[in-house]
């Protein structure tokens, strides 16, 4: 009983690293830098501070986003985010930021019900059929890109890229540890039927 545990554990273990290291290695693999070009890029929300500042890891996100802009790889950003406990919605805030980094209004489209990656995922998807984008580019943490592609492929989006901002905190090993289940019930939740 007791080797059969070992090698159960063994077994999960070897599981888990090599999912994290598929998963940070295509998070981490900048689609971007070859110069991808995508309809539209989405960046997805996070935390915004009781003062409307926006939490460095949004921040970072932002940031990639105007980037892609700029580089001329989209020509829309979707900002989606949710009402946060500190009483702001992302999505504004995001966009408000956007317009401050000289990024046009009418290159802005705002998901104020993107509360998740699922819902972010079906929303973007009803905007790209309504203005007929056939690509996308998800901007996120790197460990979060998987996932979210994941996400946007299972509502038939097939034009899926990931570009993650340079910014990593302690807190990200954590996260790559919540990562390895929540892909695994996203994929078994919503996969096609």
């Amino acid at each position: 009983m007791k080797k059969i545990l070992v090698f159960f554990l063994v077994g999960l273990f070897s599981f888990f690293t090599i999912h994290t290291i598929v998963i940070s290695a295509d998070g981490l693999n900048n689609h971007t830098a070859n110069n991808i070009q995508a309809d539209v890029a989405v960046i997805l929300g996070n935390k915004v501070h009781p003062n409307r500042e926006v939490s460095k890891r949004l921040k970072a996100r932002l940031n990639r986003g105007v980037e892609l802009y700029h580089n001329k790889q989209t020509p829309h950003i979707i900002v989606s985010g949710g009402l946060g406990k500190e009483g702001w919605n992302e999505a504004i805030v995001m966009r408000d930021y956007l317009l401050a980094q000289n990024i046009p209004l009418k290159a802005i489209i705002v998901d104020e019900q993107g509360n998740n990656t699922r819902l972010t995922a079906l929303h973007t998807q009803a905007i790209m059929q309504q203005k007929e984008l056939k690509s996308v580019i998800v901007v996120s943490q790197f460990y979060h890109i998987s996932r979210t592609k994941l996400a946007f492929k299972q509502l038939n989006i097939q034009k899926v890229y990931g570009a993650s901002p340079t910014y990593f905190e302690w807190r990200d090993m954590y996260a790559l540890l919540r990562e390895w289940p929540a892909y695994y019930v996203y994929w078994w939740t919503y996969k096609k039927g």
